[in-house]
């Protein structure tokens, strides 16, 4: 199983994609892909941490702000999540983005966020275990009026429909509430 959560900010993706990893498995590995650079993200990241420790479901934090693809091809190498007894969960997509927007020291090449987006791409399309993936739906706002920022969103949205397309499952979640998006797309 490979889902996709989206959403805005603070819509309840996290919340929703840890539920239903709860739902999926007996045990999970939360990727976490943001590198803490500020107090208010270290607030952010401790509750995120308090909710999966609180939790009747056993989570495994691993930190991956750069190397996702490969991570995620070293453990779907293991028993445990080849069986599906351990789901993995990566949170999130758009940070993960915004981690090589950003080593790119503000002169990204599209052409290597878009390698990074297709290396990833095909794990997931081989992924032999349970997979959710979390991401931000960042194009529903102004067209941000610099350079970076419409770079950002344009790559935030390629992305997200190609790793959309690997997935059984797509998830919007609005206000707390996740609808299943897949079964209700139009087919020609």
């Amino acid at each position: 199983m490979i889902a996709l959560v989206t959403g805005g900010a603070r819509s309840g993706k996290s919340t929703f994609a840890e539920r239903y990893a709860a739902h999926l498995g007996e045990r999970g590995i939360y990727i976490a892909t943001s590198p803490v650079f500020d107090e208010e993200l270290e607030q952010r990241v401790k509750q995120h941490q308090v909710r999966r420790e609180s939790s009747p479901f056993h989570w495994e934090t691993v930190e991956e702000p750069f190397q996702l693809a490969e991570k995620l091809t070293e453990l779907g190498g293991r028993p445990d999540v080849q069986d599906g007894r351990t789901v993995l969960l990566v949170d999130c997509l758009i940070l993960w983005l915004s981690n090589w927007l950003v080593r790119g020291e503000g002169h990204p090449s599209v052409e290597h966020l878009l390698e990074q987006i297709m290396a990833l791409q095909e794990v997931i399309r081989t992924f032999p275990g349970s997979l959710l993936l979390v991401t931000n739906e960042v194009g529903y706002g102004i067209v941000p009026d610099y350079p970076l920022g419409r770079v950002f969103r344009d790559v935030a949205g390629i992305m997200n429909q190609r790793i959309a397309q690997e997935c059984e499952q797509v998830f919007l979640v609005t206000a707390g509430i996740p609808v299943e998006m897949k079964k209700q797309a139009f087919q020609f």
